[in-house]
């Protein structure tokens, strides 16, 4: 072994390693693998399930079994992977685990994409010498709420769902409960979700490696609306879904797919196709406005942004006294969903507000939950009709059987399908601020920022998911926070009670990365690269569009010309803007 680096062997091959947490990860770093249920590259180390077991022989001859998500590398060490012994001791694992599991994998949503199921495949487990659940320990199945269904009976107690809301929302909606075999993962008393705290922001479930928690489908609806002779189905795609829903066909995370995204779905039988990038810019239009407004006035700042619907339910449990932080727009989603419903007549012949049926897709599970707020409509008159997450609509490509990868590209839909570089980058954390940056900067100074780029509000990762950045217009200093995750976001809340915030500001998205890793994206918790691929395509997007800045988008400016008048307007309010109020009333009536 050289005197200059730390190695290791593999296997008996050696293997040079540097500031790697673990041995899996340094495993990883080789070319190679073992198996884990509970090891997510960007939450604390585990240890619970014990598939990633090896065998660690030291140089003084001692040889252990060692999981290895928990032991830091260490110099002169043999790690065998797939000795007879670690791989008796790996099916054990799978066999108890299936002994209590619902083994019901062809009507499961995770069926073809659960790691249970995967690595019982690669092992050859076939049978089980254990007893297995019989139908009166089943236990019931929370689905109560529209994003996400949670069913114990497929929960291996791996712990990574525990831990993903802890340590990304911080407030620990999910926990363990009893003791031994009576041990489960369940919301506090055992109540259903929509009966707790949870913001619906699917990180949970993302993690999951089996069914336990999975994504609640409107695949089915949908599909009977569009076959709906009397129906008008109208969809809108979120920026963020064109960077990784090609990742279920095969293609590279990051890659943009837009136009393969609108063939796509003209192939399905939607009837018109827009952009929700067309009113993320208008998103910005209303949200610069009032931003401007508030900093001149100087009244109820830092301004929040409220784009993130998680991030809006988080505030109205936990904060409801400073809603009036928040900003009144709609999210994009939001927005574009009443437009349509309220303009479309104008522009398409047939289409009215009693025949359209809006349809969003979207990479985030909250969306799910803000289509249904009280605020945005009521039962059987919702503004949005139904949100597909990106995997939901991966689903019902390949139940339709369109060649994806192959497709030739399309262009949406007029009017609401142009958009500009502002937009795209919302799907990225610091998008959105970066976007009003943009356009704040020209309502003010009537000139455009010399450059439109504002790298210092970009990227996040584990250990940097807040940033501060200082902007100048004109003379005007104004300070930017921006955020990812809830947890970092309830540390920005507690500087403004105490005094201390010095920014005026304060972007969150729920989702670490923002919406590119949203909780209903094609899985990305392996590989902490995939979100920053991901947001990379957006920002690449940007850099290729002609127009960069939301003022610009010619179809905002008609919009604004002929039915909305200017930002802030009193049929732009009633359109565009929203109210927030505390929810939390331990009643999930409205969440059905």
């Amino acid at each position: 072994m050289s005197e200059d680096k730390k190695t290791l062997f593999i296997d008996g091959k050696e293997v040079e390693y540097t500031n790697e947490p673990n041995l899996l990860e340094v495993i990883r770093k080789a070319g190679l693998n073992v198996p884990t249920f509970c090891y997510r590259p960007e939450l604390t180390q585990f240890g619970a399930c014990r598939m990633c077991v090896v065998e660690v022989e030291y140089p003084n001859g001692r040889v252990m079994i060692n999981s290895s998500c928990t032991m830091p590398p260490e110099p002169g060490i043999n790690v065998k992977l797939n000795t007879q012994r670690v791989r008796k001791i790996r099916k054990t694992v799978l066999e108890l685990l299936l002994a209590n599991h619902d083994r019901e994998c062809t009507t499961c949503d995770k069926s073809g994409n659960c790691d249970l199921q995967k690595y019982s495949e690669e092992y050859g487990v076939r049978n089980i010498k254990y007893p297995t659940l019989t139908e009166e320990e089943m236990k019931q199945i929370d689905d109560m709420n529209p994003s996400i269904k949670r069913d114990p009976n497929k929960c291996i107690l791996c712990g990574a769902c525990v831990r993903a809301c802890k340590e990304f929302q911080g407030h620990g909606v999910l926990g363990f409960a009893n003791r031994g075999s009576k041990t489960v993962v369940q919301p506090m008393n055992g109540k259903p979700l929509a009966a707790v705290d949870c913001v619906f922001c699917g990180q949970c479930q993302a993690v999951c490696p089996t069914g336990a928690l999975t994504i609640k489908s409107d695949v089915e609806n949908v599909w009977d609306e569009i076959n709906n002779k009397d129906k008008k189905v109208v969809v809108q795609i979120a920026p963020s879904v064109r960077v990784a829903i090609g990742e279920m066909f095969g293609l590279k995370p990051g890659e943009n797919t837009i136009g393969k995204i609108y063939a796509a779905l003209r192939k399905i039988g939607f009837d018109l196709i827009f952009d929700t990038n067309f009113t993320a810019d208008l998103t910005i239009m209303e949200e610069a406005n009032e931003f401007v407004e508030r900093l001149t006035k100087k009244e109820n700042l830092p301004l929040f942004t409220s784009c993130c619907p998680a991030w809006v339910r988080y505030m109205e449990t936990q904060h409801p006294d400073m809603l009036n932080h928040l900003s009144s727009c709609k999210s994009p989603q939001g927005m574009l969903s009443p437009v349509i419903k309220n303009l479309l007549h104008k522009y398409h012949e047939g289409f009215n507000s009693e025949n359209i049926v809006v349809v969003s897709i979207m990479p985030c599970t909250a969306k799910k939950y803000e289509a249904r707020r009280q605020q945005l409509g009521k039962p059987g008159k919702y503004e949005t009709d139904y949100v597909l997450t990106t995997q939901e609509f991966g689903r019902m490509i390949k139940e339709a059987g369109i060649d994806f990868k192959n497709l030739e590209e399309e262009k949406a839909d007029s009017p609401f399908g142009e958009y500009t570089g502002a937009a795209t980058i919302f799907g990225a954390s610091g998008g959105v601020a970066e976007a009003a940056a943009r356009t704040a900067y020209y309502m003010v100074t009537g000139e455009n920022l010399a450059d439109n780029d504002i790298k210092p509000m970009r990227g996040v990762d584990k250990s940097n998911r807040s940033k501060t950045v200082e902007l100048d217009i004109k003379g005007t200093k104004v300070v930017v926070r921006v955020v990812s995750t809830l947890k970092e976001a309830e540390k920005a809340i507690q500087e403004i009670k105490n005094g201390t915030a010095n920014f005026q500001l304060l972007e969150v998205m729920a989702c670490p990365g923002g919406c590119v890793n949203g909780g209903g994206q094609p899985a990305s918790c392996k590989d902490a690269k995939i979100k920053e691929e991901r947001a990379e395509g957006l920002y690449a997007e940007d850099r290729e569009l002609p127009l960069r800045r939301s003022h610009e988008n010619p179809d905002i400016i008609r919009l604004y010309n002929e039915d909305l008048e200017k930002p802030g307007s009193h049929l732009a309010h009633e359109l565009l803007h929203t109210t927030y109020a505390d929810m939390f009333t331990g009643s999930y009536k409205d969440l059905k």
